[in-house]
C-alpha cells in the first residue's frame, strides 16, 4: 500500500538522501552476492526502476550540501542515517570513515562527533591516509567504548519523517544478525559463530532505529510491514 503521509522533504531531497546512503553502503566495495542483491533491489525500487546497479552514480558531499544546505536539520538527520548505514554490518572501514568526515565538512556538521567512532578501527589512521581495509568494531568493554556515549545520544536523536527513508533503513538494517551461522565441513557442523553484531558497540542504536522506522511505517503511514519482520 502506498503511503499517504506527507513528507516534510522534497522529492529532490529524498532522492539525494537515498543516493547518499547508497554511496555510503558502496564505499568499501566489499559485498557478497546477498549484499549486491539487496543494494540492487533498493536502487531499483527507490531510485531508478530498471537501473543497472553497476552503473550507479555515487553522489558527492558537495552535491549533497547543495541540496541539504549547511548546518540544517535535514543535513544533520541525513548524516545520522549515513553513520547508521556505515556500521550496520558491524564493520567500520577507513573508506567509510574518510567519506563520513568529508560529509561532515561539506554539510557543516562537527567532525568531533565521529572521532570516537574512528577510534573503533583496529588500526585507526587519519582519513587522508586511509588504506581501505575494513576492521571490525571493537566490542563493548574495551576503551574507548565509553567515549561513544555522545555519539550514541546524537544518533538516538534521529526522527523518522519520510516513508522512503524508513523503507531504506528497514532494508539496510538486518532484522537479525547476519553473521550468526554454523560452519559445516562435509555436512557436519564444526563450529557455531555467535551473533557477532551484538558485539557492535552501537548495536542498540541500530536496533532502536529500525524499530522506530517500522513503527513509523505501521502507525503513521498505515503500511504493511510484514516483509520486514
Amino acid at each position: 500500500m502506498t503511503s499517504a503521509v506527507q513528507s516534510p522533504y522534497s522529492s529532490e531531497q529524498i532522492s539525494a538522501w537515498l543516493r547518499g546512503l547508497l554511496t555510503i553502503a558502496w564505499a568499501d566495495g566489499n559485498f557478497d552476492e546477498q549484499e549486491k542483491q539487496l543494494i540492487t533491489s533498493i536502487t531499483q525500487e527507490k531510485l531508478n526502476p530498471g537501473m543497472n546497479v553497476e552503473s550507479f552514480e555515487a553522489i558527492t558531499p558537495e552535491e549533497l550540501a547543495a541540496v541539504f544546505g549547511k548546518s540544517t536539520p535535514i543535513a544533520e538527520n541525513f548524516l545520522r542515517t549515513a553513520v547508521m548505514v556505515a556500521i550496520a554490518d558491524g564493520i567500520y572501514s577507513p573508506s567509510e570513515d574518510e567519506l563520513l568526515h568529508k560529509l561532515c565538512e561539506a554539510l557543516g556538521e562537527p567532525e568531533n562527533l565521529l572521532e570516537s567512532l574512528r577510534q573503533t578501527l583496529e588500526n585507526p589512521q587519519p582519513a587522508e591516509a586511509s588504506t581501505g581495509v575494513a576492521s571490525p568494531l571493537k566490542p563493548p568493554g574495551k576503551p574507548p567504548i565509553e567515549a561513544l556515549n555522545p555519539l550514541r545520544d546524537w544518533l538516538d536523536g534521529l526522527n523518522i519523517e519520510d516513508p522512503k527513508v524508513a523503507h531504506f533503513l528497514c532494508k539496510m538494517i538486518p532484522s537479525q544478525c547476519p553473521f550468526e551461522r554454523d560452519v559445516k565441513l562435509f555436512g557436519r557442523k564444526i563450529v557455531h559463530i555467535p551473533p557477532l553484531c551484538k558485539l557492535n558497540p552501537l548495536y542498540e542504536q541500530l536496533v532502536g532505529l529500525r524499530f522506530r522506522a517500522l513503527s513509523y511505517l505501521a502507525d503513521d503511514c498505515q503500511e504493511d510491514i510484514s516483509e520486514y519482520i
